[in-house]
């Protein structure tokens, strides 16, 4: 399947100024030379130029000018993907990105499937998993702090950890294993202190990338934070607000909000996912009763709650009825219209005050939103923040194991155990890094990808 010639459009569709499709594979530069005319003297076929260079000219098809380009030219090893590798940039326009595609198909490349660019820089030694996967966190970067997160990991520093973490629990393996071989010769104790030594740092070095694991979900995906209050205590105004632009209809009439609007802000370096929600009352109608609906199901996948409170009135049953019925949730209670004359008291509950009409109170309530979801200082100097998921299973097992051998290693038992365990543990630090997988793992991170990535 990858010894084939695939094509497929690198930007965003669309209209735009420029467009790129990009060509990858042994025959890039034959399936590029059949519908590439140079046009200039110093313009050549792709075969014929040298690498690194860029060459105006023109896309042909059936004798037909599709449109004028340029066409760099990229040899192997030397490439994204370390094959042979041309980009086209061509103008713009939908029908003509997709007629300088269809010419490449038509001259020999196959529609490359989703992330099977980065899937081959992987597969050539390019760029390990952990890497490949950064790529795509940098796609979909929605805040300084993530895409500087991305860029560490791209450059290998998670990975620089994880292949050392693994070589010094293969050398102890080794170790071991050379034990185990030849059993007459006992593990001098100076030799066992340091091998237990070895397997405590690699511990305590999973650990730390294990506690991390949440603050790099909240990089990588953000956190959904559902605004919620009865109707018309300040629910849109203060979205607004907090996006720094009008998004939500605000208006004096209650219930104006009737379905649940989502938008994103960067909140002190975290991407939050801001949802204003409908009032939360007995309906008045189907329509009212379908946004409440949508907003009970929002705030069921929230893992935050702001709840609104209306500072110029004292508190209300509906009040107290939302109060009870989140207590177990992550929230911050907010009380709004502090520029009128406060008749809300609180009870001993601490209150985020703001005037959703000034926007007094707001970048309080930002730090406070921080302060909430975010232990520490929010930096990117380390890249243990940005593992994902996958990263954090793979970690955990790892952990385990390699608890388990140390507390065998320990206990003078059976070096064939300590073996075993190590193995299991060496087997899923290797997966973070792709030096242990499976063709499973490989299309579930891929498929995640664009086409054109």
């Amino acid at each position: 399947m990858f010894d084939d010639t695939i094509a497929a459009i690198a930007t965003p569709l669309g209209e735009g100024g420029l467009a790129v499709i990009r060509v990858s594979g042994k025959n890039a530069l034959a399936v590029s030379d059949r519908c590439f005319e140079p046009v200039g003297s110093r313009s050549k076929k792709p075969s014929a130029a040298e690498s690194h260079t860029i060459h105006y000219g023109k896309i042909v098809r059936a004798g037909q000018q599709v449109d004028e380009v340029l066409c760099a030219v990229m040899r192997s090893p030397r490439t994204y993907t370390r094959e042979d590798v041309v980009e086209i940039t061509c103008h713009g326009g939908i029908l003509s990105t997709k007629s300088v595609l269809d010419t490449l198909l038509e001259s020999g490349a196959r529609l490359a499937e989703p992330g099977e660019f980065t899937r081959r820089a992987f597969l050539n030694g390019r760029l390990d998993l952990a890497q490949a996967e950064a790529v795509a966190d940098l796609i979909h970067s929605r805040t300084e702090l993530a895409l500087r997160a991305a860029n560490e990991q791209l450059a290998g520093k998670l990975s620089q950890r994880i292949n050392q973490l693994r070589d010094e629990f293969m050398a102890t393996l080794a170790h071991i294993e050379a034990h185990i071989d030849f059993p007459d010769e006992d593990i001098a104790p100076d030799t066992r202190e340091k091998l237990e030594g070895r397997l405590e740092h690699g511990v305590a070095f999973m650990d730390e990338l294990l506690r991390t694991a949440n603050e790099g979900q909240i990089l990588r995906c953000g956190i959904r934070a559902a605004i919620i209050g009865r109707p018309n205590v300040g629910k849109s105004s203060l979205l607004n607000q907090l996006l720094g632009h009008d998004r939500a209809i605000v208006s004096p009439i209650a219930g104006t909000t009737r379905d649940t609007i989502e938008e994103t802000a960067n909140v002190r370096g975290i991407p939050v996912v801001f949802i204003d929600t409908a009032g939360l009352r007995v309906a008045k109608d189907d329509i009212e009763s379908e946004g409440i609906r949508r907003s009970r199901e929002s705030l069921a996948r929230a893992e935050l709650i702001l709840h609104v409170l209306d500072g110029s009135e004292p508190i209300t049953g509906e009040d107290e009825l939302l109060l009870n019925e989140f207590a177990d949730k992550k929230r911050i209670l907010v009380r709004n219209k502090v520029d009128l004359p406060v008749r809300l008291l609180s009870d001993g509950s601490a209150f985020v005050d703001v005037c959703c009409i000034t926007g007094n109170g707001i970048e309080q309530l930002k730090d406070a939103i921080k302060s909430l979801v975010w232990s520490g200082a929010v930096n990117a100097e380390m890249s243990q923040v940005t593992i994902n998921s996958r990263h954090q299973d793979a970690l955990r097992r790892a952990r385990e194991a390699a608890q388990r051998a140390l507390d065998v290693l320990r206990g003078d038992s059976s070096l064939e155990l300590v073996a075993a365990d190590l193995r299991e543990s060496v087997h899923a630090i290797g997966e973070i890094v792709g030096k242990t997988t499976t063709e499973d793992l490989l299309d579930s991170i891929f498929s995640q990808f664009c086409l054109g990535k």
